[in-house]
């Protein structure tokens, strides 16, 4: 195969069309009567995106294979193969009332370069592969964010993540075991094999880019976030018959710990804390007994660590502080530090854009992503596009064909840059 030339052939042969029509085909897969999608970790429609994909590689004679956690790899080969590759991609999974492009866009616009760059005849010194990062959003089915990432570098212990159970009890082993089971065609990857750079392409989440007009986001890093699940437990009882000097009610002791909770998290006049309660889950849930228990987790984040700090320690003792006749559990179900990204990779990503005469910005990310913790094995960053109102996390999530081509020219060759020559 010939190298095909300069830079920006890789960009011109991004297919728009082509890449919309991946998305639509992607969206069928736990799509929602309003237009979103729930693809929950390691259900039968994440693993139903693995296999399309595996699909879609088949023509090109590309590699796919997949590692102990379930993450995805699509390979191109590289003139010295031996040579450590560069990753791209994100996950496959969304939220529960999740988007068409949480995730998937990272995914697709990888794939898409890759093919871009085949199709200009170009040769890269290094491999460049495609991923899919298992379980990305954290609390959607299983507590634990950005788990094949974080397993891949080292950061979770393979087996700790395994024994991580959904709110129904199944483990993230035996959902591990079923996609095995499905893809069982596809050969394993050893774990946290070495990577020359990752890049990940995402819809910004947010609403800068739109507003500003712009259609680049060049990442420079991620704010940092720790997630808790608080446990309270009372004791059930009859609501009609029971003096309030007696009761042990869960409920009413989960609503004080939150309303403590937000007096101290949003008092912050920068509006920079990021304070969530976002699942709270009632039992028995039964209108004539008083709740006997409680669960509920916090979502927080800031840029700055000695922040994280400050009020993150403060949530277990704000809760018990307010546990009335209950007991009260605290469990920290994760921690991200910031994340800085740095160089080459935002540099080949600013350099890409800017050849290519797109507005960008270099700008900071307010979410968690794969990104971060693959900073630990090598540099790492990520491509933001516009995302309409900054709605994610949502069904009403949007983005235009355009602008999600932008981001993958910008990716192919930031991924020429980055591989060589």
């Amino acid at each position: 195969m010939a190298d095909g030339g300069g830079f920006g052939v890789a960009a011109a042969k991004v297919d728009e069309a082509r890449l919309w029509q991946r998305h639509v085909d992607m969206a069928k897969l736990g799509g929602t009567p309003r237009g979103g999608v729930r693809r929950l970790a390691l259900d039968a429609n994440d693993i139903a995106a693995r296999r399309l994909l595996a699909d879609w590689a088949r023509p090109h004679g590309w590699q796919v294979a997949m590692d102990a956690i379930g993450n995805l790899f699509i390979r191109r080969p590289g003139t010295d193969d031996a040579a450590a590759p560069v990753l791209s991609g994100s996950h496959t999974d969304t939220q529960p009332s999740g988007g068409r492009f949480d995730g998937i866009y990272g995914v697709l616009a990888a794939f898409e370069a890759m093919e871009a760059i085949a199709a200009a005849g170009i040769r890269t010194r290094r491999p460049i592969e495609t991923v899919v990062w298992t379980c990305e959003e954290g609390g959607a089915r299983f507590p634990m964010g950005t788990m094949g990432s974080g397993v891949f570098v080292g950061r979770t212990p393979l087996a700790d993540a395994r024994a991580v159970a959904d709110y129904d009890g199944v483990t993230v082993g035996a959902a591990l075991d079923a996609a095995r089971a499905a893809l069982a065609d596809l050969p394993e990857r050893p774990l946290g094999f070495p990577i020359a750079a990752f890049v990940e392409a995402h819809i910004e989440q947010g609403p800068i880019l739109e507003e500003r007009g712009l259609t680049i986001g060049v990442v420079t890093g991620i704010q940092g976030a720790r997630r808790f699940r608080v446990d309270v437990e009372g004791a059930d009882a009859h609501a009609g018959t029971t003096p309030r000097a007696r009761r042990r009610d869960a409920l009413s002791a989960a609503v004080a710990m939150v309303g403590a909770l937000e007096a101290v998290f949003h008092d912050d006049p920068s509006d920079t804390v990021r304070f969530t309660v976002g699942r709270f889950v009632v039992t028995p849930n039964a209108p004539a007994v008083v709740p006997g228990h409680v669960s509920f987790t916090i979502d927080f984040r800031h840029p700055d660590e000695a922040v994280l700090t400050k009020l993150g320690d403060q949530v277990e003792p704000i809760c018990k502080a307010n546990a009335r006749a209950c007991a009260v559990t605290v469990t920290q179900t994760s921690r991200g530090k910031p994340v800085t990204f740095l160089d080459p990779v935002p540099a080949a990503v600013e350099k890409a854009a800017a050849g290519l005469g797109l507005p960008y910005l270099r700008m900071n990310s307010g979410a968690g992503h794969d990104a971060g913790p693959m900073q630990i094995a090598a540099p790492s960053g990520m491509i933001f596009v516009p995302c309409e109102r900054g709605i994610s996390h949502a069904e009403a999530e949007n983005a235009t064909p355009a602008d999600l081509a932008a981001g993958a020219r910008v990716l192919a060759e930031a991924l020429v840059e980055l591989a060589g020559r």
